[in-house]
């Protein structure tokens, strides 16, 4: 068992706002030791106030993920500040929406550089000194789009799947080892964060997240269990666990129904035209913020589902064995009348 949320000393990467400032957040109201990083220093420091406040500490790291000296620095100015490190998440993400065929090459190697080698570095630079301790988890925030493509995020969803894959190898080579450092990986669903704010858009209008939409502490509920509590993956919202069961059964049916209507394309794009300035290659600005624009009555504010079975997948086996049986008893008797 890892040590309570209260006695933990975490990095998290994309601290700055949506999901990672969530976390870090809930991570110091429980009076936690928080290293944060990002690039955007005003809203860093907004965020370690918060948490000193709040009855944590907190230390803020200017780091761009997509580069290896930074997050060399990142781990060991956490251990220089605190002495160890309990939990990595590594949760900086970029996003561009539009066709492969309008991606530049720069555009592609700068998603790939952070989404994938950044959480690739997150990993190399915690993994000596929980190895060393014998203990701590690195949590990934993928994505669902880490187990099924949609269109308009090809390299975002490339990214997402090697971020997956790596932990995997990773996993099974400290498992082999007997180590005690546990790697679970994070799966979210639609979340209304700033992430949509930030994005470059080359769809002609504002990106929007697919239908059903969470809100941040859905995630970071996942993730403070996945810090105390080892899982391989955990999937967040209803929505996130149906794709990924489709994509297991029918990849091609799943293909033709995204597409049906041109649907996966429309709920990507909104009605407010296109204009802001993305982070894709420079920092966002400002204080930053845990939400987005799509809250109120469009939002869930915690997955039951994940609450209830995603964070507990024995409950979850047992309730689809169960179902399984109900549904074997009813085809029965139908077919008996």
């Amino acid at each position: 068992m890892n040590r309570q949320a209260n006695e933990q000393v975490v990095v998290i990467t994309g601290a700055s706002s949506g999901i990672g400032r969530e976390t870090a957040l809930e991570f110091g109201r429980r009076g936690a030791s928080v290293v944060l990083a990002a690039r955007n220093e005003t809203a860093l420091n907004e965020v370690a106030n918060e948490i000193d406040h709040a009855g944590g500490m907190a230390h803020a790291v200017v780091t761009d993920v997509a580069e290896w000296p930074q997050i060399e620095r990142l781990a060991q100015e956490a251990i220089t500040r605190f002495g160890r490190i309990d939990t990595w998440v590594n949760d900086a993400a970029v996003a561009e929406y539009s066709t492969v065929e309008e991606m530049s090459i720069e555009e592609i190697d700068r998603i790939i550089q952070v989404n994938l080698l950044g959480m690739i570095y997150g990993m190399k630079a915690a993994l000596p000194h929980l190895k060393l301790q014998d203990s701590g988890t690195i949590i990934n925030v993928s994505s669902v789009l880490g187990a099924r493509a949609v269109p308009l995020q090809a390299a975002y969803t490339a990214a997402k799947f090697g971020v997956r894959g790596f932990a995997d190898s990773l996993r099974m080579e400290l498992e082999h080892e007997g180590s005690q450092v546990s790697i679970t990986t994070i799966l979210p669903s639609s979340i209304n964060t700033p992430f949509f704010d930030h994005a470059r858009s080359k769809m002609g209008a504002e990106p929007k997240p697919i239908p059903p939409i969470y809100e941040p502490s859905a995630v970071a509920e996942a993730i403070l269990f996945a810090a105390e509590n080892p899982r391989r993956d955990i999937i967040v919202g209803a929505a996130g666990k149906m794709m990924t069961m489709m994509q297991k059964v029918s990849p091609s049916f799943t293909d033709r129904y995204m597409l049906l209507g041109g649907q996966m394309f429309k709920q990507q794009k909104s009605d407010r035209p296109n204009g802001h300035k993305d982070n894709l290659f420079t920092p966002s600005t400002g204080m930053g913020s845990t939400t987005g624009e799509f809250g109120g009555r469009m939002t869930q504010s915690r997955s039951l589902y994940t609450h209830f079975l995603g964070l507990h997948p024995n409950r979850g086996r047992a309730a689809l064995a169960a179902g399984s049986v109900l549904g074997a008893v009813a085809l029965k008797r139908r077919t008996s009348s």
